[in-house]
């Protein structure tokens, strides 16, 4: 069992208190973040017949984590400097089917109001020298408590799967070989990287291809129906003779 540092009853609840509300706030922020991508998922789908997103994955680091990584860049262990200095706290990872549906993704979400986009890091078109691509924002969103309003940063990455599953990858060797992974293996990841980036290249080249062909083959009777949450709904008449002007408005 860890030391107890020495302080009395009421003044380690007064902390856990404190702690428990600091990681409550980036907790709810990873939670509006993905009930925002999610309703962009859905309204892509609808208006597309199309799911760009194949899945989306959160994390909270933990505070042992955030504590260690302070120590590591020899900071102040307290709340404001977690806040101030560790900006990866909340995570929110999302894959794509393609690298076209990484923009539009990203195109979305920074046209939200209420987030304050604070940096993009594409390692996409710049990939880092080991090979890893992914598109990186930071963004800050409101977390509106009982009491107050706190501005939260959160990390998200927006990657193909390609992309996700050799990062996986090189996360497990250089976990294995404590980073010190031997040049032999260092350049077969990059090759390995060069060729995710080139399948994704011919599956997004596919991807456009069978797009052009199903909407050749459109039936022209589907344009009449509309298809939400599996309820199947037609379109009325008396909205289809509104005139032009009064259908745009």
């Amino acid at each position: 069992m860890a030391e107890v540092p020495s302080l009395n009853l009421h003044q380690l609840k007064r902390m856990k208190e404190e702690l428990t509300r600091f990681m409550m706030t980036y907790q709810f922020a990873l939670d509006e973040i993905v009930t925002k991508i999610e309703i962009l998922q859905q309204e892509f789908h609808y208006m597309n017949d199309y799911n760009p997103i194949e899945h989306v994955n959160s994390r909270l680091k933990s505070p042992e984590s955030i504590v260690e990584k302070l120590h590591r860049k020899h900071l102040p262990i307290n709340l404001s400097s977690m806040r101030e200095n560790i900006q990866d706290i909340a995570g929110v990872r999302v894959i794509c089917s393609f690298q076209s549906d990484i923009y539009e993704i990203s195109r979305m979400l920074q046209q939200q109001k209420d987030l304050d986009v604070l940096e993009v890091r594409d390692y996409i078109k710049e990939p880092k020298k080991s090979g890893y691509q992914s598109l990186h924002l930071l963004v800050r969103i409101p977390v509106f408590m009982s009491d107050r309003v706190e501005h939260v940063c959160v990390e998200i990455q927006i990657r193909t799967i390609a992309m996700d599953f050799w990062a996986s990858l090189e996360h497990k060797i250089f976990y294995k070989y404590d980073r010190d992974v031997p040049a032999r293996l260092r350049a077969e990841l990059k090759e390995a990287a060069d060729s995710a980036a080139a399948l994704d290249r011919k599956m997004e080249k596919l991807h456009l291809e069978m797009k052009e062909l199903k909407d050749k083959e459109e039936d022209p009777e589907g344009v009449f129906e509309l298809i939400l949450k599996d309820n199947r709904l037609r379109l009325p008449e008396a909205f289809l003779k509104q005139d032009d002007d009064e259908t745009l408005s």
